[in-house]
């Protein structure tokens, strides 16, 4: 695949709005993903590695790094940065589904802003058709839900942000 083809079917993609494809050609594979704002593509077997921002410029980005991503996002004001130090996160102990609620339509165990006692449920984590409940390790004021319900979560991947009391 050379690179007239590749930004032809960047094109595409971004104006038919498809938010996820891949290609293998032989030993060239191709896998573009867009997430928000940006489309990452990826290539294997080819040295050549493209970005393209969709709402910023519609043209490609030649690159010589293995991969390139979206920028980082502005480094947060030192005040901000004080204040997540203080926070305590509770990581899921397993890889599996993130659900809110016990079941669908019953209300969630807990909202942002909520207060919680060590001990108390958090969330359900569905692993190999176990229900495995997460419970909160600290007690204090839930200030961030960092996973959203049906989820695929990660081992170790961070669920809550929680206040602790003092």
């Amino acid at each position: 695949m050379n690179l007239r083809e590749l930004k032809e079917l960047i094109e595409f993609l971004i104006e038919k709005e498809i938010a996820e494809f891949e290609l293998e050609r032989g030993d060239v594979k191709v896998r573009i993903k867009r997430a928000g704002e940006h489309m990452v593509v990826h290539g294997h077997g080819d040295p050549r590695f493209f970005a393209v921002p969709s709402a910023a410029s519609p043209a490609p980005v030649l690159a010589s790094s293995p991969a390139v991503a979206a920028p980082p996002a502005a480094p947060a004001a030192p005040v901000k940065a004080v204040e997540e130090e203080t926070l305590h996160t509770v990581k899921s102990p397993i890889v599996g589904t993130y659900y809110e609620a016990p079941s669908p339509g019953a209300p969630p165990f807990i909202k942002l802003g909520d207060t919680v006692v060590e001990g108390q449920v958090l969330c359900i984590v569905e692993a190999m058709k176990l229900l495995n409940e997460i419970e909160s390790d600290a007690a204090g004021e839930v200030v961030k839900i960092l996973a959203t319900n049906g989820q695929p979560i990660e081992y170790g991947q961070e669920l809550f942000a929680i206040r602790p009391k003092k």
